[in-house]
C-alpha cells in the first residue's frame, strides 16, 4: 500500500527524531549553513544561512580539482605527468602525504590524494604546476569561481588551510558541485574513490557517506577548527540527483548524519507528485532538525552521550586504513 503525504513525511521525521532533540547549546551555530539543490532542475529544495560567509576549509580542494580537470581537458597536463615537489609544498601541515622536497607525484595520484586524504602538500604541488605560485593559482581559482556566479567566494590558497580572507557560502559550493558534474563528468568518478595507496599506507576516503548512504557518489569533506566539519555531497537515485552542502558541523559524525538526513528528505519529496518538489522539500527537510537555536548544527550521540572528537589536523579526519606489506 502506498503511503500518503503525511505518512511519507512521518517516515522521514521519525528517522531523525534523535537529532532534532539534541541540545542546541553544544552546536556551533555561528558556523552552520546548509543548502540542498535538485541538480536536474537547479531548484533549491532547502536553504539555511546559504549566503552567509563561511570558511570552506578543504572544500577548497574541489575548486583545485576543477582547475586540474580543466587542464587535463585542454591538454595542458596529462594523468601520467610527474609533478615536482617544492620545499614550500613539502612544508605544508597535516593533512598531508609527507612528500619530500625534490620528489615527484603523478597527476593521477595527486587527484586521488586530494579526494581521499585531502593532502595539503599535494594541493600546493598542483597549484605551483598550474599557477607557478600558490598565490597566483588562488587568484585564478577565484576568477574561475566568479565566472560561475560564485560571487561571494574568495580563494587565497589551494588547500583550504586557515586564511581569514578565504571565504565561501553554501550556495556557492552548490554551484561548484553542479559545475563539476556538468563540465567534468568524465572525471567526476574520482570523487567516489574508496581509498588511496601511497607507499605502505592506504588512506580511506574521508567521505563516509560513500559507504553508508544509497546513491552518494561524491564529493568532498573539509575541516579546520575555524570552519567546523564541512561536506559537499551528491547522490543519484532513480535518475534524480541532489546536491547537499553543510558547513559547521561539530564533528564528522554529526555532519555526516545531518547531511544524510537532508539527502533522504530531499529524495522523499520526489516520491509524491501531488505538490511541487520545492513545497514538499520545505516541509520534509524543515522537520529534520528543530533545536532552540534555528541556526544550530547537529551534535553526535554515542551510547546516549555527547561525543567530543579528539584533536586532529586541519582537514585530517582519519588515520591510514592499514599498513600494507612492502
Amino acid at each position: 500500500m502506498k503511503l500518503g503525504f503525511i505518512g511519507r513525511l512521518a517516515r522521514v521525521t521519525l528517522g531523525v527524531l534523535a537529532i532534532s532533540l539534541m541540545p542546541a547549546q553544544f552546536a556551533q551555530a555561528e558556523k552552520y549553513a546548509s543548502i540542498v539543490v535538485d541538480a536536474d532542475t537547479h531548484e533549491v529544495l532547502h536553504a539555511r544561512n546559504a549566503d552567509a560567509l563561511r570558511y570552506p576549509a578543504s572544500l577548497t580542494k574541489a575548486m583545485t580539482l576543477y582547475m586540474v580537470f580543466d587542464a587535463l581537458k585542454s591538454g595542458e597536463i596529462t594523468l601520467s605527468e610527474e609533478l615536482p615537489v617544492s620545499r614550500a609544498a613539502a612544508s605544508q601541515p597535516p593533512s598531508n602525504l609527507r612528500l619530500r622536497a625534490g620528489s615527484t607525484i603523478t597527476v593521477r595520484d595527486a587527484i586521488r590524494a586530494l579526494v581521499t586524504k585531502s593532502a595539503n602538500d599535494v594541493a600546493v604541488v598542483i597549484a605551483e604546476r598550474l599557477g607557478s605560485t600558490e598565490s597566483r593559482f588562488a587568484t585564478l581559482m577565484t576568477a574561475k569561481a566568479r565566472s560561475f556566479g560564485m560571487t561571494r567566494t574568495t580563494f587565497r590558497n589551494a588547500s583550504g588551510l586557515p586564511d581569514a580572507a578565504q571565504m565561501s557560502t553554501a550556495r556557492d559550493m552548490a554551484i561548484l558541485a553542479e559545475r563539476l558534474l556538468e563540465d567534468h563528468s568524465g572525471y567526476y568518478h574520482y570523487f567516489s574513490t574508496d581509498s588511496f595507496q601511497w607507499g605502505s599506507q592506504k588512506f580511506p576516503n574521508h567521505n563516509a557517506l560513500l559507504r553508508s548512504v544509497d546513491g552518494v557518489d561524491g564529493i568532498k569533506t573539509g575541516y579546520t577548527r575555524a570552519s567546523g566539519f564541512n561536506l559537499m555531497s551528491s547522490a543519484r537515485r532513480d535518475g534524480r540527483r541532489v546536491i547537499a552542502i553543510m558547513f559547521g558541523g561539530s564533528s564528522s559524525l554529526s555532519r555526516n548524519q545531518h547531511v544524510s538526513d537532508l539527502i533522504e528528505a530531499a529524495f522523499s519529496t520526489f516520491e509524491t507528485p501531488r505538490l511541487p518538489d520545492t513545497a514538499l522539500a520545505s516541509y520534509a527537510i524543515n522537520n529534520i532538525q528543530r533545536p532552540n537555536n534555528i541556526n544550530a548544527a547537529a551534535m553526535p550521540m554515542l551510547n546516549g552521550e555527547i561525543f567530543t572528537p579528539g584533536r586532529i589536523g586541519e582537514g585530517d579526519e582519519s588515520s591510514p586504513l592499514r599498513v600494507a606489506p612492502r
